[in-house]
């Protein structure tokens, strides 16, 4: 084992017990309540409210083996004005990209408030030795990335080790120093939602910051009941430590009438407290275009075609 693993804070055999001890999830109940809150419309003046929300919880993303640095600084210039033609739009929450690009994606949002995130320890897989992973997160914080998004080993926690989990979730939290840490659960690949709740009870009590759906590369990525499973863990976190941890769905998030599904389950699952980019974000490279082309046809009565913004 890794010198820099850090000791698990229950212990393996407590932190088993804590993690069976959970309340099981009703799966027809969550299926069945994600479907009811996704038929809820929105209207008129809240409904361009909601979308000017929902573009400012976006964590505009390139995650391709081509990206460039001309790629990072197009896709910055647009998460600072993502409509050029119309300065009330809001900015972006962040932009994420791989950790070698980083420092282009600083450099190009100085000034603007905008954080950057980077995915890290071995993204997509979590594939690799934790002093490797480690590493990894150094460079991207050194870089000036304030926000990492990391993947937990799924084959581990598959396996029933929680603890080697735990451990590297901890390391990884201190490596980041003050950056904000997103643990990815990668819920695609855990199977069932007792495993989705916990993950995220594991992930929280590890010292996350956010925890995420998705890497986008395994499907099925975000969906609303695994999002909702997972506010509901934040809640009941929260209720019982009194720490607030965000949430973050990401991957297959394409259209405004998705997003608005997801603000209203936030709502009604977590709370109005989490309606803030602070507490929630969407993962997503082409929802933007939607959002906007959704936002102009509100506020002009002429609907854009997609071609009338930029491709990411």
């Amino acid at each position: 084992m890794s010198t820099e693993t850090v000791p698990p804070g229950r212990g393996a055999a407590g932190l088993r017990a804590f993690l069976h001890g959970l309340p099981g999830v009703d799966r027809v109940g969550a299926d069945e309540r994600a479907a009811r809150l996704a038929t809820r419309s929105i209207k008129t003046t809240a409904k361009a409210q909601a979308i000017d929300l929902a573009i400012a919880m976006v964590d505009l993303t390139t995650l391709e083996g081509a990206d460039t640095p001309g790629k990072v600084r197009a896709l910055c210039a647009k998460a600072a004005r993502p409509d050029p033609e119309d300065r009330s739009v809001p900015p972006v929450a962040a932009v994420c990209v791989y950790s070698d690009l980083v420092g282009v994606a600083v450099e190009a949002l100085d000034g603007t408030g905008i954080g950057v995130a980077s995915v890290a320890t071995a993204f997509p897989s979590g594939r690799a030795p934790l002093a490797a992973k480690l590493a990894d997160v150094r460079a991207a914080v050194a870089a000036g990335a304030a926000e990492i998004d990391m993947v937990i080993d799924r084959g581990a926690f598959l396996a029933g080790d929680y603890a080697t989990v735990d451990a590297e979730i901890r390391a990884v939290r201190e490596a980041c120093g003050d950056a904000h840490l997103k643990v990815i659960l990668e819920t695609g690949e855990l199977v069932t939602y007792d495993n989705v709740r916990r993950a995220s009870w594991l992930a929280m009590d590890a010292g996350a910051d956010f925890i995420k759906t998705s890497t986008g590369k395994v499907s099925p990525a975000a969906t609303l009941p695994v999002t909702l499973v997972m506010l509901e863990a934040v809640r009941d976190y929260r209720a019982a430590t009194g720490r607030t941890v965000g949430v973050k769905p990401a991957g297959g998030i394409r259209t405004t009438k998705d997003a608005l599904k997801y603000l209203v389950l936030v709502n009604e699952t977590a709370g109005p407290d989490w309606l803030t980019p602070d507490l929630f974000r969407l993962g997503a490279s082409s929802l933007l275009n939607d959002l906007l082309m959704q936002r102009r046809k509100l506020t002009t009565g002429v609907y854009s075609g997609p071609d009338h913004f930029t491709l990411d």
